[in-house]
């Protein structure tokens, strides 16, 4: 992608380039840094959903900025990791990302979790918020344990099944990216099984800080709580992390009761029409920085 034009005496020109997949482990460094907690597996993950999706600013071979503009199937688009190092703020380095992680993903919808602080700016590119998430933890949530659910890798199910189940809770299919998220190493990832096919599907990952659990999806209270509990009992030391869409007050019940307290939000917000999702089936959302 060409460069911004220079803007003025002294300004060195931005450069942006899609990152190669062993680089994205800076932008999590980055994000790390602002505080946003990464999972340890991420940057493999986040590469097998989109290889080119993740960009990088450069200012004379020096890494500045990045953003990433995640393509799903032919119609969707999800943008993340909208970092720029503190100094290179100001300049219009940071518009520029922003402006080629658009093209990228022209024509179609576009999702993001913007933090509160940004709606205003991300509402002046068209972006219309649509709901609140709500960050749940605890040091040590508390819920009775249940062992009803069996490992993803031994649920006797194909991948096409699990997928198919992921991508009624998802605006698109993302295979690639679901093959990686239930096989990273230290991810545990749990199914409830039902008569006609899954119940609910969960993942819990290793992360800087404790862990997160997402995704959380289930067809009702019952199955998303089994799941939980679950996931809770095969949760290291440290603190559990739930990421949940306001409007599920099952899920947010839910998070109360095993001890979770609010510690962070985004707001959830689209360019184009706004995909019809199931939230009330939705109890943890997969990641801030992919959807």
């Amino acid at each position: 992608m060409a460069p911004p034009p220079s803007g003025g005496s002294g300004f060195m020109s931005l450069t942006i380039r899609s990152m190669a997949s062993d680089e994205i482990s800076l932008a999590l460094d980055w994000a790390a840094a602002e505080g946003w907690n990464p999972g340890l597996a991420d940057a493999e993950c986040f590469a097998a959903a989109d290889p080119a999706g993740f960009l990088l600013g450069e200012i004379a071979g020096e890494a500045v900025g990045c953003i990433s503009a995640t393509r799903y199937g032919t119609d969707f688009g999800f943008i993340g990791f909208y970092i720029m190092r503190p100094g290179f703020r100001g300049m219009g380095h940071g518009m520029a990302l922003w402006r080629a992680a658009m093209a990228r993903l022209e024509g179609r919808v576009i999702g993001l979790d913007g933090v509160v602080a940004q709606q205003a700016n991300y509402q002046k590119s068209g972006f219309a918020l649509l709901h609140r998430n709500i960050r749940y933890g605890a040091a040590a949530p508390l819920i009775p344990p249940f062992k009803g659910t069996v490992p993803i890798a031994a649920a006797s199910l194909p991948f096409s099944q699990l997928a198919a189940f992921d991508q009624r809770f998802f605006p698109a299919a993302r295979e690639g990216f679901l093959r990686q998220w239930l096989a990273a190493p230290g991810h545990i990832g749990l199914a409830l099984p039902g008569k006609d096919g899954l119940q609910a599907l969960g993942v819990l990952r290793p992360c800087r800080e404790g862990s997160k659990i997402g995704p959380l999806f289930a067809e009702t209270p019952e199955a998303a709580r089994k799941v939980f509990a679950a996931l809770l009992a095969e949760a290291p030391a440290g603190p559990v992390f739930l990421d949940v869409p306001e409007p599920n007050a099952a899920a947010i019940a839910m998070a109360r009761e095993a001890g979770m307290t609010p510690a962070f939000e985004t707001a959830r917000m689209y360019a184009g029409k706004a995909p019809d999702l199931p939230l009330a089936q939705i109890y943890g959302i997969t990641s801030f920085e992919l959807g």
